[in-house]
This record gives structure tokens, sequence and C-alpha cells, in this order.
């Protein structure tokens, strides 16, 4: 079974993905992890973000089972992350990637931006997981404090404000969700509500 899980920046898709791979034991794939860890690796080796040969080739050494999330994490990542993934050829050999990681048996949880659409069209489950900006500010600006790091609501909503356009207005694999997925509006959810949402869309679907 391939689960697709796609929504926005802070919209809690992949706390839920890893909560429903555990609980249908699936594999799990955080793909903006696969982005960041491309860019980590061209940061870390001084290398140009703009160049696509270079960036394919690092693509292509990346181990799926050793992405370190709090590492990856780090701002000047993500921001690195972001220029490249509007890379073509880098887009196309992740895509090969993650795709390849979502049909090994028992099958996967996938969540991102594309899984829906573009990576796993044909994924048994789809959900949109999203929420309006001022809540996942509030949720992403929590997170980020609890983690000891400085943050505040109003730069954290500007900066969501801002990805939001950039993920819905790019060229290449824009964020849209699939005319098959089942929407999941976690405005007014806890992470507990939204499992159990998920799990119900889940199950209803494998029920037939």
């Amino acid at each position: 079974m391939i689960i697709a899980i796609d929504g926005p920046a802070a919209s809690g898709k992949g706390t839920l993905a890893r909560r429903l791979a555990a609980h249908y034991g699936l594999r799990h794939l955080d793909t903006g992890l696969t982005f960041r860890a491309v860019a980590a690796a061209l940061l870390a080796r001084g290398l140009p973000l703009g160049d696509e040969d270079v960036a394919v080739a690092t693509a292509r050494n990346l181990d799926l089972s050793r992405l370190d999330r709090d590492v990856l994490s780090a701002h000047e990542i993500g921001e690195a992350a972001s220029r490249i993934a509007v890379l073509p050829a880098l887009r196309e050999e992740l895509v090969h990637l993650q795709r390849a990681f979502a049909e090994e048996d028992p099958g996967a949880v996938l969540d991102g931006r594309d899984i829906g659409t573009v990576v796993c069209p044909g994924a048994q489950v789809k959900l949109y997981a999203t929420a309006s900006p001022e809540v996942r500010a509030r949720r992403r600006t929590q997170e980020l404090q609890s983690k000891g790091k400085d943050a505040e609501f109003a730069d954290v909503l500007s900066d969501l404000v801002r990805r939001d356009a950039r993920d819905a207005g790019r060229a290449v694999a824009p964020l849209r969700q699939a005319d098959d997925a089942h929407l999941l509006d976690t405005s007014e959810m806890d992470i507990e509500a939204a499992f159990k949402a998920a799990v119900d869309i889940v199950d209803s679907v494998r029920a037939g």
C-alpha cells in the first residue's frame, strides 16, 4: 500500500505521515528531506547550487535510509533546498528515487508537495493536509521555540506565506491537491484528531 500525503509547509503532514507509517507497518519518506540532503551536500563541498549536473550527480549518491531530520532542518539548508528544487533534471532524478522507495514491499507513506500528483499518482490513498496560514505559523513558531530557537510569529507567518506562493506558483510540479485526494483541514484539530481522521479515511478506502 502506498499512502501519499501532500500539503503546504507546517500543515502537519510530516507528523501524520510518520504516525500512519507506524500504524500500518509501512516505511516512511519525507521527500522534502531528499532536496535538503542534496542541498546540504552541495553546501558542505562548496559547490554551486545552480549547477544542475552537479546536483543530479549528488542526488544519485543519496542514501534514503540515512536522512537526518535534525541536521537537515537548519534554516540555511532549507533556503538552499528551495533554490535547487526548481532544477528540472534534479527533480526528475529525485522523483525516480522517491518512486522506487514507494514501490518496495510492503509499501510506504510519502509526504511532500507533489506526491499524489507527480511521484505516486497511482497511490491507493491520497491525503491533502492543510490548515490556515495563521494556525500553521503558530504551530511552527511553537515547534521552533520548543527547540530553543528564536522565532517570532510574524516572521514565521510571512515566511510561510512566501513559501506557499512559491510552491503553488512554480512551473514544475506546483503544490496542488490531487483530484482524487481527500482533504484534511487540521486548522481545528490537534494531532490526535487529525491522525484519527486520517486513519478513518485510509481504512474506508482499503475497505472499498
